[in-house]
């Protein structure tokens, strides 16, 4: 499910090498995932970002996309951290060495390394997939998977083996998929945040549809 060498995507690995010599202090590796294996929700990002999770090496630590997600986690009992974290703290309060406890669920990107430009390339994102297969895999009480943004859907329903045009995304969406169920949010980023298209409300009214439903199916 981790390979900290992998170099499978010379693009991404080459990248993750020019990087580190511009910022030394970086992990620049492929980025694992975090929480519980026995959490009942994964949540699917799409890739590590430049100063956040390629810094830190851990899932949306470090740049905007953190605070509303860890802050949403932690309001809804599924991380907790002391400070607790709020959706409009700044980037950099949240830290790879801040005590945060992931609580029944449990955070992975569609692709373990930073892309050029925030974009992974389909290949890559294939080239990916057998990680989060296996991540899907080694959850036995797995119920709800809650995809941000489109590629992380895709990512999900290939890693499932269903074709992508089966469920079709958009925010707020629940895809029936069998053993688990498939919840759709626009990515948190910072873009996403500024230009309005994604507020802290609308991005909590889908994490507890899918907190409640993950929690009923595990029960």
């Amino acid at each position: 499910m981790y390979d900290p060498h992998c170099r499978r995507c010379s693009r991404l690995a080459e990248f993750r090498d020019e990087v580190r010599g511009r910022h030394p202090q970086y992990a620049c590796l492929p980025v694992p995932s975090f929480g519980p294996l026995s959490a009942r929700l994964l949540v699917v990002g799409l890739a590590p970002g430049l100063h956040g999770a390629n810094a830190s090496n851990r899932p949306f630590t470090g740049d905007g996309a953190g605070p509303l997600l860890y802050g949403t986690l932690g309001a809804l009992g599924l991380a907790e951290r002391q400070p607790a974290v709020r959706a409009d703290d700044p980037p950099a309060s949240i830290r790879a060495d801040d005590g945060m406890r992931m609580l029944d669920c449990r955070i992975c990107n569609s692709v373990k390394c930073l892309p050029p430009g925030n974009k992974p390339l389909p290949a890559e994102v294939r080239e990916c997939n057998a990680y989060l297969r296996a991540e899907l895999q080694a959850m036995p009480r797995l119920g709800v998977v809650l995809a941000l943004g489109t590629v992380a859907h895709g990512a999900v329903l290939q890693a499932l083996g269903r074709k992508v045009s089966s469920a079709r995304f958009a925010h707020g969406a629940r895809h029936d998929l069998g053993a688990l169920r498939l919840y759709d949010s626009y990515h948190c980023s910072r873009y996403n945040q500024n230009t309005g298209r994604l507020t802290a409300a609308m991005f909590r009214d889908v994490f507890e549809r899918a907190a409640r439903e993950a929690r009923a199916a595990g029960a």
